[in-house]
């Protein structure tokens, strides 16, 4: 595969667990991504870097890639506010013998790559987020609680360096794989048709919320047809237990997989709330 100049191949030399899977990462005309052979980021860097970081997750019920709608034009705003952000092109389960690790072995070893390449694109190595929506909610979510956990033996020194973001933000987020979400397309790719009450616990976030997990923004629509809204009523009564710094703001309507903000309805307000937590939370100082 053709790497181009915005993007950093995850896996230098062997890819952990890789599947059979052959040929090149598949880009609908909407931009979504599927057939990923090569896990990479997409490097999306402002004019002015302010130190800040961003890993951005897309959704897609971990059968695709949502770029097109949420990946992208997120990263296009975060740099309009100085911040550099780095989308992830991951592995799915479904593409990979339904391996359920692969997409959170891209993840962590993304969040070790940011950190590592701190000085190249002018990072705070301790300001390093992760923003995440739907299914990609899930994985940022699950990837800030379990960052102490290593989900692949290390290749290299690049393995050594912490994973854990400094913070994270869910927009939309499948959480849980209790049966809330038995219906998800979620829960059925990355648990199978019969996931035992082991893995259901295992992979459900609001179980791994400890006191590691960072601070924490949650948004979503209470009228949300595919990840139910307690999802983010599960994770944050999770995060107020561990006392983890938490902030959340439920939409009236909205529905699902709205990116940016759905026109003509209150979600279009989240980046300016969530704007306003960076801020809140000094992590964002202007």
């Amino acid at each position: 595969m053709i790497v181009k100049p915005n993007e950093i191949l995850l896996w230098s030399t062997n890819i952990p667990e890789n599947s059979q899977l052959t040929g090149t990462n598949k880009i609908s005309p909407k931009g979504s991504y599927t057939n990923v052979t090569t896990p990479l980021l997409v490097v999306h860097k402002p004019e002015l870097p302010n130190g800040l970081a961003v890993l951005v997750i897309s959704g897609g019920g971990y059968s695709h890639i949502a770029s097109g709608n949420e990946g992208y034009p997120v990263s296009q705003w975060l740099n309009s506010l100085g911040i550099t952000a780095f989308e992830l092109i991951y592995r799915l389960p479904g593409e990979n013998e339904n391996n359920r690790q692969v997409p959170f072995q891209d993840a962590q070893r993304a969040m070790r790559m940011i950190r590592n390449y701190a000085v190249t694109y002018k990072i705070n190595p301790d300001k390093i987020g992760i923003l995440g929506f739907s299914a990609g909610g899930h994985l940022a979510g699950y990837i800030s609680s379990m960052s102490e956990y290593s989900f692949y033996k290390p290749q290299d020194s690049l393995d050594f360096v912490s994973a854990r973001p400094d913070f994270c933000g869910l927009i939309y987020p499948i959480v849980s794989m209790q049966p809330i979400n038995s219906k998800t397309n979620s829960f059925k790719n990355l648990l199978g048709p019969n996931p035992s009450k082991e893995n259901e616990n295992l992979f459900s976030v609001e179980k791994q919320v400890n006191s590691h997990t960072p601070p924490t923004f949650i948004a979503q629509s209470v009228d949300d047809p595919v990840s139910p809204i307690e999802n983010s009523l599960l994770m944050f009564h999770s995060l107020r237990e561990q006392k983890i710094p938490v902030e959340m703001h439920l939409f009236q309507t909205g529905g699902h997989g709205w990116g940016m903000g759905k026109s003509r309805s209150e979600t279009l307000e989240w980046p300016k709330l969530f704007l306003n937590w960076l801020k809140q939370n000094k992590i964002l100082e202007y």
